[in-house]
């Protein structure tokens, strides 16, 4: 017996030495990550620390990091009372104080970074305007939106610099973490690292202090993926170091029908281009996997939003539907498909309601067909559904006879998570408290949100630093990568009279035509005093050698459309065609155009031997292109139209490049070289 005794305690300390071992191995394996809080205490056991967001003096399971996500967001949901989990549900503009995002006496945000007005449109190019178009969202006051309304989901459309945005997002989370269960916020944008002319609310941000890229148009025109992934892994830096953390884009919508009004936004008319450009995005702002150093993608606008009929948008009740003419609504699936392979964090159906037999009439939003059919099941998407902004109150197309609530309960059965354009969680908390939606609905979509926020690490650090982020955003190394960008995309149609490129010490009369809608000259004589083309500059076209005419057409602006669909001849887009074929006519001309719809030419189309298409760049890179001192290679990401009549005829639904015989004045993929 003594001797089996001996042999036990032996085998006893040899198995306590190596559960010591493994243990220890374990606790190296463990990263601490970094905490950050103003405000909360933090628990210390064994050596690691957490957060003590609840303030109860315990380590709850939401709030140990070594936990899975899974037993983190369950544990959270069964803590959250029904009132923070509607609160939770919903995303709102959110409002800085000083900011001029929304029409003037609009309320501003108790919280606030001081700065001036003029800080919020930082001027760049030509392109630069305010949004002066706007729908009407609702907003509430931030402070109340977290205490009051149990708000943590933000869009942030105000346009201040860096260090601004970074420190007015850490005072939205030192308050979020003063709240019972210290949840904090996220915050999304509209892009911020484009040059664009429709900056209005929702479509875009406009000229900011960000690094300054082509317009999505520009970017697929370059047909590089390595640049596209570069593009967005810099943006990802950026915003990451002001604190925005979700972005409400890309779209994965197809300009099929040449008359809708948001083209500019997307990746052109090609499914397999844009399903390219979309994956490489993605991949640059989450990674091959959300984390801490990630931004959650939006991608939008399921199941595309091309297709409109006349190509009227469903921003308004005269362009609610969308149709598929062509039977071609699997090609329009090809981008959304390679956004869920890619991890898109987020999806957000569209406002429009397909019309025709195969799906009910009822806004994409409302369709539990679109959603729950094909794009939870036969696509397999496991992320959020987000809607757009307003289906509820302002865009509730084949629902409108229902009333509010049960327009809740029937987009809740569709499969919506997150619903944005409304502060106010009063409506959606009664249409769960008459039991129009179970609470366990609510709790599914809780859990899917929640589960965004955790793996992005903002249960650990919300917080950035705005010193760091005003010296990092816009950068001159990040810039120098989106100036090649801009001279990528650049498309060279017609070099008739091989006029191009320029030859050194050339007389140029250069001059930009763009009327903005503010009262002046939409002409402006560009002397360029800083450019290294190497041509001469002068401020008559009597006294150039070549005239180079950059046109910069506008429709107007989404939300200045009426009930017809937009003309795309240039004089119908707020160009001088008289003038511009007076200047054809006086001297050699390099025509550009920026592309921000697909333009009908035929006015100067016969005079014009010269012509460059651009998609959202700067005056530096279209003469480094005209000089030659960087040879254009960009490709068209849509078809030019040769007439109005075949516009007419199109159908929404079918590319360009497919249209019968004759459509195309430059195919898309149309591009030369010198």
């Amino acid at each position: 017996m003594h001797l089996q005794y001996k042999k036990i305690v032996g085998a006893g300390l040899r198995l306590s030495v190596f559960l010591l071992f493994v243990h220890a191995t374990q606790a190296q394996r463990i990263s601490q990550p970094e905490l950050g809080y103003k405000s909360v205490k933090v628990l210390d056991q064994n050596g690691l620390t957490f957060k003590d967001l609840n303030k109860n003096g315990k380590l709850d399971k939401y709030e140990d990091w070594r936990l899975s996500v899974e037993t983190r967001v369950k544990d959270l949901v069964s803590q959250m009372s029904l009132e923070e989990k509607i609160g939770f549900m919903l995303i709102s503009t959110t409002r800085m104080g000083g900011d001029n995002a929304f029409q003037p006496n609009a309320p501003k945000s108790e919280i606030t970074s001081n700065f001036n007005e003029e800080d919020l449109i930082q001027p760049n190019n030509i392109f630069t305007r305010k949004p002066l178009e706007i729908p009407i969202m609702s907003s509430a006051g931030t402070t109340k939106g977290v205490n009051q309304y149990q708000l943590r989901h933000f869009i942030l459309r105000a346009n201040p610099s860096a260090g601004i945005i970074a420190a007015w997002a850490n005072n939205l989370q030192q308050l979020c973490e003063t709240s019972r269960l210290g949840i904090p916020a996220i915050v999304a944008s509209n892009p911020r690292n484009h040059i664009t002319i429709d900056a209005a609310i929702g479509l875009s941000v406009g000229a900011t202090t960000f690094s300054k890229w082509p317009g999505e148009l520009g970017l697929a025109a370059m047909r590089d993926l390595k640049l596209t992934r570069e593009f967005a892994d810099i943006a990802r830096e950026e915003w990451t170091a002001t604190g925005l953390r979700k972005g409400y884009m890309y779209m994965a919508d197809l300009a099929t029908e040449p008359r809708w009004q948001r083209i500019e936004g997307t990746f052109g008319e090609d499914a397999d281009l844009a399903s390219s450009m979309i994956r490489e995005i993605i991949l640059g702002f989450q990674g091959t996997q959300l984390g801490k150093n990630s931004v959650a993608m939006t991608t939008k606008h399921f199941p595309g939003g091309g297709p409109q009929v006349n190509g009227m948008d469903s921003h308004f009740d005269w362009g609610k539907f969308s149709h598929y003419p062509g039977n071609n609504f699997e090609y329009h699936l090809k981008p959304f498909k390679a956004a869920i392979a890619a991890g898109t964090s987020a999806i957000m159906p569209y406002y429009s309601s397909p019309k025709g037999k195969e799906f009910e009439e009822v806004g994409f939003s409302y369709n539990k067909a679109i959603i729950q059919d094909l794009l939870r099941k036969k696509l397999g998407f496991k992320g959020i559904i987000n809607s757009d902004t307003g289906p509820i109150e302002m865009m509730p197309w084949g629902v409108e006879n229902l009333s509010l609530q049960q327009r809740y309960q029937k987009a809740l059965n569709a499969g919506v998570d997150l619903f944005s354009g409304t502060a106010d969680p009063t409506i959606l908390l009664e249409t769960v408290k008459k039991g129009l939606v179970t609470e366990a609905r609510i709790d599914e979509s809780v859990a899917r949100l929640l589960q965004e926020k955790f793996v992005l690490g903002l249960f650990e650090n919300p917080y950035v630093d705005a010193q760091k982020a005003q010296q990092l955003v816009g950068n001159a190394e990040f810039q120098k990568k989106a100036d090649l960008a801009q001279r990528k995309s650049i498309v060279l149609l017609r070099n008739a009279a091989k006029t191009l490129p320029l030859k050194p010490k050339t007389k140029v009369y250069f001059e930009t035509y763009y009327d903005n809608g503010r009262a002046g000259s939409p002409i402006t004589v560009q002397k360029p005093t800083n450019s290294t083309s190497g041509l001469e500059f002068v401020s008559a076209k009597e006294e150039a050698d070549v005239i180079v005419l950059w046109l910069i057409p506008s429709a107007g602006g989404l939300f200045a459309s009426g009930n017809k669909p937009i003309e795309l001849n240039l004089s119908k887009n707020k160009i001088d065609v008289a003038h511009v074929n007076e200047l054809i006519k006086s001297k050699p001309t390099v025509v550009a155009i920026n592309f921000s719809s697909p333009w009908v030419l035929d006015e100067i189309e016969g005079n014009a031997k010269t012509i460059l298409a651009t998609f959202g760049t700067t005056s530096e890179a279209l003469l480094d292109i005209v000089s030659g001192k960087f040879s254009p290679s960009g490709k068209m990401p849509f078809t030019i139209p040769i007439s109005n009549q075949v516009v007419a005829d199109n159908k929404s639904d079918i590319p360009g490049f497919m249209e019968p015989k004759g459509y195309g004045l430059f195919d898309f993929g149309y591009g030369l070289g010198y």
